[in-house]
């Protein structure tokens, strides 16, 4: 029976799905549009089938915009889990959560475990996903993808504005034959707003342990460049974690472990992801391979830790 949480009345928006009786670790995941969907939910089942307690979260009740996300909700979320008992707290995310996943592991020390699959090493700009003007996303005035205390942390911003920005997606999208490509727009970016020291993750503040996940083939951003850009940050840094980076040729944006893609489609798992990216289609076989590899490699993860 799962608990439901309003930003309203709890201070953050989410679903608490439970956990094996005996676990004391619990991880926090962000999938899907809604804490309640059906990607959260299976995300949820992936989880608790592995030894942890499960609470997904989203930016609101039904909606993947993120802007201005207060990361003071994941204290409140902290705070929950340990009212159950709970000792370990990890958090996990993919696309745009997994890099929230990063940033929210930077600033709360009690995160212990932090996956972030097809992450960013930046915070994004703010975004919208409201239709205006009939634009499936759009960006946000000046708004960051996340605030704390109030304030909107630095973000490296895109290079188009609403309008533009949606139609050059589609343009990409369309030029590569996938549903959704955006890995021009991020790319244009950086060329116009070099990154900034203060845009960047401090990944170094992150305790505990960090596995990265990214393909070389992601449309929709260079993540695998991102991820080594971390790992040459940690390197080059004091840290106290150990980290893990996952990185392989082709598994297109959508880099999750095999059987939680498998409950969240029982039927054709493969087939949307072949439907979604150009190269599903072309590397079927050595993307199911990537999916494999990165579900045995977080068990083990999950066991470790």
């Amino acid at each position: 029976m799962r608990q439901v949480f309003t930003a309203e009345k709890d201070g953050f928006v989410g679903a608490y799905y439970g956990g094996p009786s005996d676990s004391k670790k619990a991880v926090i995941l962000m999938l899907g549009d809604s804490s309640t969907d059906r990607m959260a939910r299976c995300g949820a089942g992936w989880l608790i089938a592995n030894g942890c307690h499960a609470l997904a979260m989203s930016a609101d009740k039904k909606d993947y915009g993120h802007h201005n996300y207060p990361l003071e909700r994941f204290g409140r979320a902290i705070a929950f889990l340990r009212s159950k008992g709970i000792e370990k707290f990890g958090i996990a995310g993919a696309s745009t959560t997994g890099m929230l996943a990063l940033v929210a592991a930077s600033y709360y020390p009690e995160i212990t475990l932090t996956i972030a699959m097809s992450p960013s090493d930046f915070v994004m700009e703010g975004f919208y996903r409201d239709g205006k003007d009939g634009a499936k996303e759009r960006p946000g005035d000046q708004e960051s993808s996340v605030s704390w205390e109030g304030k909107p942390l630095p973000y490296l911003p895109y290079a188009y504005r609403h309008p533009e920005y949606w139609q050059r997606i589609t343009e990409e999208s369309k030029a590569g034959g996938n549903m959704v490509a955006s890995r021009a727009l991020f790319d244009e970016s950086e060329r116009r707003h070099p990154l900034q020291e203060e845009e960047k993750i401090k990944v170094e503040r992150i305790h505990g342990r960090i596995v990265f996940i990214g393909a070389e083939d992601d449309v929709l951003w260079d993540t695998c460049r991102y991820i080594r850009r971390m790992e040459q940050r940690l390197n080059e840094r004091p840290h106290d974690c150990t980290w893990q980076a996952l990185l392989y040729e082709h598994g297109t944006h959508f880099v999750f472990p095999e059987s939680m893609l498998k409950s969240m489609l029982p039927i054709g798992s493969g087939l949307l992801v072949k439907f979604m990216f150009r190269a599903a289609k072309e590397h079927p076989k050595e993307c199911r391979e990537t999916r494999l590899d990165i579900d045995r490699q977080l068990q083990r993860v999950l066991r470790e830790w």
